[in-house]
């Protein structure tokens, strides 16, 4: 059965859920968060557009008390309660020799050679691009009836010692907790700019 998508606009129940009212949250409700429901936020991640579909990001989900202590200790003290007490948190990451996958991942060209030692612009299409990722990783938690807090305010070398020891070609670019927000950890909404104070049409 063919998608029919392009002519249709998402209901406002939906925009609200994604955009509008959608929020950060600082804490979290005693309600877990399934290996299943990880899975599926993945699955909608793994669809947006990346370049040349690079897919660079690499995910550490520290779901354990073990793990979510060793992350909260590499963390600012802001952060350390929210990563203890959400369900899981999310280290997004970012592969710099991900051009090493593009073989099967863009397989219409030899997309692996236009990365071949140039590992600055490997670099900043791999911040670029994982930082895509981990948007629509916000967006697909949301979509999928989570609420996210994600977070700077880590020690990054330090994370990725810990986390990436195995794999020293990734880097951590920031942290999302997931879970189900408590309503009472968030403050009003922020302001937002109008369309013409920050853009241009030309």
């Amino acid at each position: 059965m063919t998608k029919q998508y392009h002519d249709n606009v998402l209901s406002s129940a939906v925009l609200d859920q994604l955009f509008f009212e959608g929020r950060t949250y600082n804490g979290w409700l005693d309600k877990s968060v399934s290996d299943e429901q990880m899975r599926a936020i993945w699955d909608l991640v793994k669809m947006g557009p990346t370049s040349a579909n690079m897919q660079p990001s690499r995910i550490v989900w520290c779901k354990s008390d073990d793990a979510k202590r060793r992350l909260a200790d590499l963390s600012s003290e802001g952060n350390r309660e929210k990563i203890l007490t959400a369900p899981v948190t999310a280290i997004i990451g970012y592969d710099i020799d991900f051009h090493e996958e593009l073989p099967w991942l863009f397989p219409h060209t030899d997309a692996k050679s236009w990365f071949d030692g140039d590992e600055t612009g490997r670099k900043v299409g791999a911040f670029r691009n994982s930082s895509l990722q981990g948007g629509y990783f916000i967006l697909a938690a949301r979509a999928l009836g989570l609420d996210t807090g994600p977070m700077s305010g880590f020690d990054n070398a330090a994370v990725d010692k810990e986390f990436f020891a195995d794999d020293p070609r990734v880097t951590s670019n920031f942290i999302c907790a997931i879970g189900y927000g408590d309503p009472s950890s968030i403050f009003d909404r922020s302001p937002r700019p109008d369309f013409d104070r920050f853009n241009v049409i030309v």
